[in-house]
């Protein structure tokens, strides 16, 4: 007869949920803990109380590369939910644009060639420039990543004598939106990454996928999964610390009393997690010691309902500008508007205290920039929606106090052996997005409950093998 395995899982954020449908399909009965009302963290919607729209609280997107969260979305049955675009659109202001586009027949890193030679944004000179900093991206690979650890992206790119004015709008319109910070403030090694795997190794990398449902309904699976082996969702249950006896932890300690589990994964942010841990804990396993040290970013996210159709194609970035992406979207059936967009500000800590007409009027400027004849009374009403902690700070060095899932043997200072980490900011190798949160979670469900971890990147295309020296 075969013994109940009990894991809570603390955190239901995409981190948690991955951890969760893994440990679950693996036959462990899961307890799925989660704050909120609902799942998601900070990849969530919520219901707008002032327009009774179901409205994201973040414009959130997935790429081609991102192959650990498109697996959790097949696995939650919402694969389909997501719509693909292969086509970037840059303003130049005036209503002009240029499409970086991933051409149909021709193989990375060659993918991007056409479109990227036909943008008018830049010079000769200045896409030789970016060519030649691509080129050193292409040959390093992941192993040439190594020597940028602990530097910033801002220090490669002046090694490789980017002008000025490339950098602000190239650049940093990608780091700011995949990082978080800008290129003078953020990990080399991160950056390198997003172009290497993003734009550079496969040629459906690139590929931008945005949810047609508001975020929090790809998740409505998740329930019935954990509920397959006898575990339950714990919606609105606050924990309030990790029961620890000195040697294993014997479960979660909630506002109702104490949850028992044999083992314990915990899906929270650093600063929350901290608090969930004594200090008897905390002296128990190193993982846990530099929890203080996490920094965040932010992002601002802008809703904006319109009284006429305003943007033709379905993203925009407004490269140079204070508001950094635009994202079209249908009105949803009997919504009082024609159009809606979300307006995206990342790194947004300089918006922070700024009242909604301010944000509006901003955000409205710099529409007005890129499209001809917007004007603010275009606008039928706009929802600001602020997360002061959207991600944990990518800033040089920050990958070597990121933790691992599991405790090692032979680690100095031990670890407790049934604790789990996961979360975008432990060691996933990535920056802080939905990729990295769900490749967090498998890996502590691997560590766990046993089975597979983190799904397989995108295969390397055979040219960029060669520029490689790999084939």
């Amino acid at each position: 007869m075969s013994v109940e395995r009990i894991v809570a899982v603390v955190g239901g954020g995409v981190a948690g949920i991955a951890a969760a449908v893994r440990a679950a399909e693996a036959g462990w009965r899961v307890e799925l803990i989660e704050t909120r009302t609902k799942l998601g963290g900070r990849a969530t919607s919520f219901v707008d109380a002032r327009s009774g729209l179901e409205l994201d609280n973040c414009q959130h997107v997935v790429m081609g590369c991102c192959t650990n969260i498109l697996d959790l979305y097949d696995r939650l049955g919402v694969l389909g939910e997501i719509d693909w675009h292969e086509t970037l659109w840059f303003a130049r202001g005036g209503g002009a644009m240029d499409r970086l586009a991933i051409a149909p027949v021709l193989p990375a890193p060659l993918h991007y060639a056409p479109s990227f030679l036909r943008m008018r944004l830049f010079s000769l000179a200045e896409k030789l420039a970016i060519s030649r900093a691509f080129l050193a991206i292409l040959r390093m690979g992941p192993k040439g990543r190594v020597r940028w650890q602990g530097r910033a992206f801002g220090d490669f790119l002046a090694e490789l004598r980017q002008p000025t004015r490339v950098v602000e709008l190239f650049w940093d319109p990608v780091v700011v939106s995949a990082c978080n910070l800008p290129s003078a403030a953020c990990e080399a090694a991160h950056a390198l990454k997003v172009f290497d795997e993003g734009m550079l190794a496969h040629r459906f990398a690139g590929a931008v996928g945005v949810s047609r449902v508001p975020l929090a309904r790809l998740y409505d699976a998740t329930a019935e999964i954990v509920a397959r082996t006898g575990g339950a969702l714990h919606l609105r249950t606050s924990a309030k610390a990790l029961a620890f006896d000195g040697t294993r932890i014997t479960g979660v300690v909630c506002e109702d009393g104490v949850a028992p589990a044999h083992a314990v994964i915990a899906a929270v942010p650093p600063d929350r997690l901290s608090r969930l841990c004594s200090g008897t804990l905390r002296a128990a396993d190193k993982r846990l010691a530099n929890l203080e040290r996490f920094g965040f970013s932010s992002i601002l996210g802008v809703h904006l309902a319109l009284r006429r159709r305003v943007l033709e194609v379905p993203n925009l970035a407004l490269a140079g500008r204070a508001t950094h992406w635009l994202f079209a979207h249908d009105a949803p059936e009997g919504a009082d508007c024609v159009q809606r967009i979300e307006a995206v500000v990342s790194a947004s800590d300089g918006w922070i205290g700024l009242s909604e007409d301010d944000i509006e009027a901003r955000v409205a400027a710099d529409i007005a920039w890129a499209v001809p004849g917007f004007t603010r009374a275009d606008i039928l009403w706009s929802r600001p929606v602020l997360e002061r902690r959207a991600t944990f700070a990518s800033r040089p060095g920050i990958d070597a106090i990121r933790p691992r899932a599991a405790p090692e043997a032979g680690d100095l200072g031990g670890g407790v052996a049934n604790l789990f980490l996961a979360g975008e900011w432990t060691d996933t190798g990535w920056p802080s997005t939905m990729e990295g949160a769900a490749r967090s979670g498998y890996s502590a469900a691997a560590a766990c409950v046993g089975g597979a971890a983190a799904c397989s990147d995108l295969p390397v295309g055979s040219l960029v093998r060669l520029a490689r020296g790999l084939a």
